[in-house]
């Protein structure tokens, strides 16, 4: 791809001006800058409920760890 330099970039909006108008161009920048917040925000709600569900099951594992240990048949008493 050529690289473009200032007057090209310029000239392409100047097009773009032209034959979109400055409402519109508005209007993309508006809902490009909307969709990106919207994506941050759920990417970072699921970068939480990841930390929580990873915190869930080494806590679960835990806990499965300590009920292997304990020996159901064993009775109450003082260790030999």
């Amino acid at each position: 791809m050529p690289n473009l330099g200032g007057w090209e970039w310029v000239i392409l909006a100047i097009v773009a001006l032209i034959l979109f108008g400055g409402t519109k161009i508005s209007g993309f920048g508006k809902n490009a800058g909307k969709a990106i917040r919207e994506f941050k925000e759920e990417s970072q709600i699921q970068s939480k409920q990841d930390k929580q569900a990873t915190q869930g099951v080494v806590a679960e594992k835990d806990i499965v760890h300590d009920a292997e240990l304990i020996d159901p048949n064993q009775k109450p008493g003082p260790q030999a």
